[in-house]
């Protein structure tokens, strides 16, 4: 075999290997991609494994397939009550179609920039519609999931779906805090007086309750011991009385001792 031949079958080798390498191209488990031709979508691919592609024609733009978080930040709003509230919140999404999601808005970065004035209209919407205590109570949950289902709403056109909502944070703005402070202030101090009184009240009743009682006990005792003495005076009457009937010479004999 001439060396001209092997040169050449080096470099078809080697062609092969880099044309063979630009054909395929590998999904993983975390990712969807799409495939473009000249730069136009041709085909979405969202199950992972090996795929074709015509090499140097085609080129493959991924997508993330996993939940992704966007933080986000604070916004000041209005509750149906008129309260207003500092809420810091965040959301959690996945892209489902990843031919819309860059028609729509070409990258991700692009998708965040529209996600957040989304997140806060919905917000806005439905916790607009609502009082401070009710976001604090049990409710709070159904209304996490209005606000993702609002949002939802608006960002089908970008082919991607909310998964869920959450309240980081909720703060009063400061002017509101220090006058809702000094108000649970003054409420608790309120209290306390009141429970104070109370607690005065009650350990009259008790003090009064136990002297009575002291006094009922005191007088049970003095009647039972004139009774016992009574008794004992009656008794010994009769024993005296008894032993000088058996011996009278004695007992007056022991009289006259005593005197």
């Amino acid at each position: 075999m001439s060396h001209r031949l092997l040169i050449g079958l080096a470099v078809a080798v080697v062609a092969g290997f880099f044309i063979l390498s630009s054909a395929l191209f590998t999904v993983h488990q975390t990712q969807q991609a799409l495939v473009l031709q000249f730069g136009n979508p041709v085909r979405v691919v969202t199950e992972p494994g090996l795929n074709i592609k015509v090499p140097f024609i085609q080129q493959v733009e991924y997508f993330e397939r996993r939940v992704l978080d966007f933080d986000a930040g604070s916004v000041e709003l209005v509750l149906g009550d008129q309260k207003r509230l500092v809420v810091d919140a965040f959301t959690r999404y996945r892209i489902t179609d990843p031919l819309r999601f860059r028609q729509s808005v070409g990258s991700e970065a692009a998708f965040r920039g529209r996600l957040e004035p989304i997140t806060f209209s919905a917000l806005r919407s439905v916790l607009g519609e609502v009082s401070l205590f009710t976001i604090l109570s049990d409710e709070r949950t159904r209304l996490m999931n209005r606000i993702r289902d609002e949002a939802n709403a608006s960002l089908q056109q970008f082919g991607v779906q909310v998964v869920d909502v959450r309240i980081k944070r909720a703060d009063l703005p400061a002017e509101n805090s220090q006058a809702i402070f000094l108000r649970m202030q003054t409420e608790r101090e309120r209290e306390a007086r009141e429970l104070r009184a109370q607690g005065a009240e009650i350990a009259q009743r008790i003090r009064a309750r136990a002297d009575r009682e002291r006094r009922v006990l005191i007088a049970e005792a003095g009647r039972e011991a004139e009774q016992i003495r009574g008794r004992g005076d009656s008794v010994a009457i009769g024993t005296f009385a008894e032993a000088f009937g058996r011996d009278a010479d004695f007992f007056a004999f022991y009289r006259s001792m005593q005197a």
